[in-house]
C-alpha cells in the first residue's frame, strides 16, 4: 500500500468530518459516493463511514487514514462494496444494521453511542429510503454538531424510496425524527454539504407531500378515464411525464412506495 504522502489530502469539511469522493459518479450517485473520515482534533486513527465502490486506490487512500472503525448507513453497493478490501487492508471492524455488512463486529443498534478515534457518534435508524439506513449524528462537530446522513438526505435533489423495502411512511417518520434533532451540519452521501438540517428536513417533507398529491391527482385522472385501476408504469406516466430515461426506472420505485402508502390509507 503506497504511504499516505503520496495520496492528495481529503477535503476537511467541519472539525472532525473530512471526505474522500470516491470514482463512481452517476446519475443515482451524482458525482459518486461521499466516503467520510472522522477523527478528533489531533487524533491519529479514524472512523470511516462508507468504503463506497471496490476501488483499488480509493481504498487505499481510505486505508492510509489508521483506521479504527468502519461503519455503514445502508445496504446499496455504492457504499457497501468495498468493505471486503478495507478491512483486509486495515483489519479495522465493520458495523451496520444489516449482520450481512458486518465484519469482525456486531451489528449497529438505534441509539447507541460509539466513541472511537477521539470523537462520539451516536446511532439513529432512520429507515424510508431502505428499510436498514441509518444516520450518524457527531455532536462534538460545531456548534449544532453535524448529521451524516447516508442516502436519507442527499446534498442536491431528493432520494429515492427504495420499495418495496423502503417505504413512505417510515420516511415521514425518519424526517419527524431528524426534525427533533439539533440544526446540525448535513454530510449527505452524495452531493454537497447543507449548513441546517432542519431547513432541508423541511423542504424533503413539502416535496413529499407534494408529489404524493400529485399521485392522487394521476389516479383520479386515470380513473376518470375508464383505464380502470390505474398500475405503477401508468401513473409514472403521468407524475414523471419529462423524467430523464436513465432514472426512469426509480421514477416507478418511488411510484411504488406512494401508491403502498396510498393503499395502506385506504385509497388505493
Amino acid at each position: 500500500m503506497q504511504p499516505h504522502t503520496e495520496f492528495v489530502p481529503a477535503l476537511q469539511l467541519s472539525s472532525r468530518a473530512a471526505v474522500r469522493l470516491a470514482p463512481n459518479p452517476g446519475p443515482m450517485s451524482l458525482e459518486g459516493t461521499n466516503s467520510y473520515i472522522l477523527r478528533g482534533a489531533g487524533n491519529e486513527h479514524a472512523v470511516i463511514v462508507d468504503p463506497g465502490p471496490d476501488h483499488a486506490g480509493h481504498l487505499a487512500a481510505l486505508a492510509a487514514e489508521s483506521v479504527e472503525l468502519i461503519l455503514i448507513t445502508h445496504r446499496h453497493h455504492d457504499h457497501t462494496e468495498g468493505i471486503d478490501t478495507l478491512h483486509r487492508l486495515t483489519g479495522a471492524p465493520v458495523r451496520a444494521f444489516l449482520p450481512e455488512h458486518c465484519r469482525a463486529a456486531d451489528p449497529l443498534a438505534d441509539g447507541e453511542w460509539i466513541e472511537a478515534a477521539g470523537t462520539r457518534i451516536q446511532v439513529l435508524a432512520t429507515p424510508g429510503h431502505t428499510s436498514d439506513s441509518l444516520s450518524f449524528f457527531l455532536p462534538e462537530d460545531g456548534a449544532n454538531g453535524s448529521m451524516l446522513t447516508g442516502d436519507t438526505i442527499l446534498g442536491r435533489g431528493t432520494t429515492i424510496l427504495d420499495a418495496p423495502d423502503g417505504t413512505l411512511g417510515d420516511y415521514l417518520g425518519t424526517l419527524d425524527r431528524l426534525a427533533k434533532a439539533p440544526d446540525a451540519l448535513v454530510l449527505p452521501a452524495h452531493g454537497p454539504v447543507l449548513v441546517s438540517l432542519h431547513k432541508v428536513v423541511a423542504e424533503y417533507r413539502a416535496h413529499r407531500l407534494a408529489r404524493l398529491e400529485q399521485i392522487r391527482a394521476a389516479l383520479a385522472g386515470l380513473r376518470a378515464s375508464g383505464v380502470g385501476e390505474p398500475g405503477i408504469v401508468q401513473v409514472a406516466d403521468v407524475v414523471y411525464a419529462d423524467v430523464d430515461p436513465s432514472v426512469r426506472r426509480a421514477a416507478e420505485i418511488s411510484v411504488a412506495a406512494q401508491l403502498r402508502y396510498l393503499g395502506d390509507l385506504g385509497e388505493y
